[in-house]
């Protein structure tokens, strides 16, 4: 059940969500605009849909192999899953939270700049 402060819990973990949104369609404009074909533009960003998997949003990083388990706690969807679920449960976010928008506001940086790279340099305008 969600605390007295569970609005403001809500409205973090939906504007956490929103921005890993964000972040995930900077990337995949980049990713579309380096190929060649439509299909290899809807199909490039495919791998980003099992990085949750290999996370720890079905079991514990705890319980993993040793290489899948440092793969899982050094890559972006543990904290931001860790997070959601903490805000969602009505709890802190904490540190985690705080690393969750750091590797959003990192991946929707590296994806923006390198979409404008990209577009800027296409000679097909």
């Amino acid at each position: 059940m969600l605390r007295s402060s569970g609005l403001s819990t809500m409205l973090a973990a939906a504007g956490l969500l929103a921005l890993t949104a964000l972040a995930l369609t900077w990337i995949a404009v980049a990713l579309g605009m380096v190929t060649k074909s439509v299909e290899a533009a809807s199909n490039l960003p495919m791998p980003l849909l099992l990085l949750p998997f290999f996370g720890s949003g079905f079991v514990p990083t705890a319980s993993m192999p040793d290489p899948l388990r440092w793969f899982a706690d050094n890559q972006p969807f543990t904290p931001i899953i860790e997070t959601v679920r903490r805000l969602l449960l009505g709890g802190d976010a904490g540190s985690r939270g705080l690393i969750a928008v750091a590797w959003c506001l990192a991946i929707t940086l590296v994806g923006y700049l390198w979409a404008k790279r990209l577009y800027d340099r296409d000679p097909a305008r």
